[in-house]
């Protein structure tokens, strides 16, 4: 296997590799993947070989170790993207509407965007070979999709027997000293209650090297004819998650020295509970699948509160109207952190959107689109909008139903302004959008 090299610089580019040239092997050993290509360069002493017209060179260089080779590939992986192989009951892509864009349509499950993005994968299409490849590349941490730790039930879930090896695999990954952050999104009556019990003493007993469990209430769209009938959680329900959480949080943290079981934001959010302190959360590690950000943003938004001038941190009554628009689960915890917090010019007010592409019960704010946006915000009396910059693509020009931000802004006909999801980030949008000093 040998990758096609697009850019050479630093010390490739000194030692005479050129663009154009093909990558064969580091030390001997072929490269797979940009995990192979990165933790073979780590080390001091390199013998790249490279074929160019046909012809193989090898390249003897040293480095310093983990400086870069200076390589650069077609493709950011070196290999194609590895697709899901399960039929999860609760699977997100099966429930989108008809007309969103293909790229939405495409089911990835693979280890290596997990390790190196932080997604989460199942491990039903990773072989013991694999397994002992991430060992090998010292690929940590992990976070993995587990949803349940009894076999019969995690293969009903994802849909496939492979999901019965999870236990074998995990274990495999604690021998060889790899982390792993784990999630298990929750579906009323399946795998709550006592399978939720087995699955959070199976992986205590996996610690250190499982490092954390966050429950997810499954998100469910109103496009899921045909699939199998689910429902989202009712407050009781939900509740009733939160006190087997609570209650093993409180026997781990002695036991691990961490709570290991994180509940995300939106079942307290739906249990209609206080979200917890900043120091529940420990080291945020699950913040990307939800858990804790909330409490982040509350904590950043009033660190960076704290040091504004006075003058500032009043309720003047008038000043610049600015909108907040986002998903109906967060707008109460948002106007409270807002109202908490006043800022002399700005009168700041939250407008939760109703998410009609998806369905009314996506309440999330990362999964508004533009189309729902302008509709529900056009005709508001206000200055200038605040969106989170989650509803956008990567890029940061495109919303989740193609609409352009420019599109949006040309339509709504007023500034529309994406904001990061730090706290300290929201701040600053308001503070710049202040009315200009006389």
């Amino acid at each position: 296997m040998a990758h096609r090299i697009v850019a050479s610089t630093g010390c490739a580019q000194k030692a005479g590799i050129l663009a154009g040239d093909e990558l064969v092997s580091i030390n001997g050993n072929v490269i797979l993947d940009f995990i192979d290509y990165q933790d073979l360069c780590a080390q001091r002493a390199l013998a790249v070989e490279i074929r160019r017209s046909g012809a193989k060179h090898v390249f003897h260089i040293r480095k310093e170790e983990y400086a870069p080779l200076g390589l650069e590939f077609s493709s950011p992986m070196m290999s194609g993207m590895r697709l899901c192989c399960n039929k999860c009951l609760f699977c997100f892509v099966d429930q989108l509407p008809a007309h969103v864009r293909s790229s939405m349509r495409v089911k990835d499950d693979d280890w290596r965007t997990s390790l190196m993005m932080g997604s989460y994968v199942t491990l039903t299409n990773v072989s013991d070979r694999e397994i002992q490849r991430i060992v090998r590349r010292h690929a940590s941490p992990l976070y993995i999709s587990v949803h349940a730790t009894d076999e019969a039930l995690r293969c009903k879930i994802l849909g496939t027997p492979r999901a019965a090896r999870l236990t074998g695999q995990l274990q495999a990954l604690k021998k060889g000293r790899i982390d792993f952050h784990c999630q298990a999104v929750l579906c009323p009556g399946i795998n709550d209650g006592e399978a939720l019990e087995k699955t959070i003493a199976d992986l205590a007993q996996l610690a250190p090297a499982a490092k954390s469990l966050a429950l997810v209430p499954v998100g469910l769209t109103e496009h899921r004819e045909g699939l199998y009938p689910l429902r989202p959680y009712t407050r009781e329900e939900a509740c009733a998650v939160l006190d087997l959480a609570e209650t093993w949080r409180a026997r781990l943290l002695p036991a691990l020295g961490t709570r290991f079981v994180f509940p995300s934001d939106e079942f307290y959010l739906l249990a209609g509970r206080e979200i917890p302190s900043d120091e529940e959360y420990e080291e945020y590690g699950q913040i990307d699948d939800g858990v804790g950000m909330l409490r982040l943003l509350e904590t950043e938004f009033s660190q960076a509160y704290a040091e504004l001038p006075d003058a500032l941190k009043a309720r003047s009554g008038a000043g610049r109207k600015l909108a907040i628009a986002c998903g109906k689960s967060p707008a109460g915890f948002l106007q409270k952190l807002l109202d908490a917090h006043p800022i002399a010019g700005a009168d700041v007010q939250v407008y939760p959107l109703e998410n009609r592409f998806f369905g009314r019960t996506v309440t999330v704010s990362g999964l508004i689109t533009g189309g729902d946006l302008v509709e529900q915000m056009r005709g508001v009396d206000c200055d200038a909008i605040l969106i989170t910059g989650c509803m956008l693509r990567s890029d940061g020009d495109r919303f989740l139903d193609d609409m352009r931000l420019d599109q949006a802004r040309a339509l709504l006909g007023k500034p529309l302004i994406p904001v990061g999801r730090r706290g300290d980030e929201l701040l600053d949008a308001i503070l710049q959008n202040l009315p200009a000093k006389q």
